[in-house]
């Protein structure tokens, strides 16, 4: 196909936009460099979950993109319920 030279361009943008999408945040911030990329993550769904549980909510949330290939991978720097945030 004439499509196979184009390359997926992933962005912070783009990675906020699928994870606010995914999950109820009350803040999120993604930073990278289009090949690496961190996140900060808050949410309430978060409570009463370890933080292996939390991580595999937010890798669930991006699973399309790990699936096709557009995301490789994402630090997970914080993720925090509002509650912890406060604090």
């Amino acid at each position: 196909p004439i499509y196979k030279d184009i390359i997926m361009t992933t962005t912070p943008e783009l990675i906020h936009s699928y994870l606010s999408a995914g999950l109820e945040c009350t803040h999120l911030e993604v930073d990278g460099d289009g090949q690496h990329f961190q996140a900060l993550i808050v949410s309430p769904a978060f409570a009463g979950k370890r933080l292996v549980e939390r991580h595999l909510m937010v890798k669930s949330a991006l699973k399309p993109q790990f699936d096709d290939g557009t995301l490789h991978a994402l630090s997970i720097e914080s993720a925090k319920t509002p509650e912890e945030l406060a604090k």
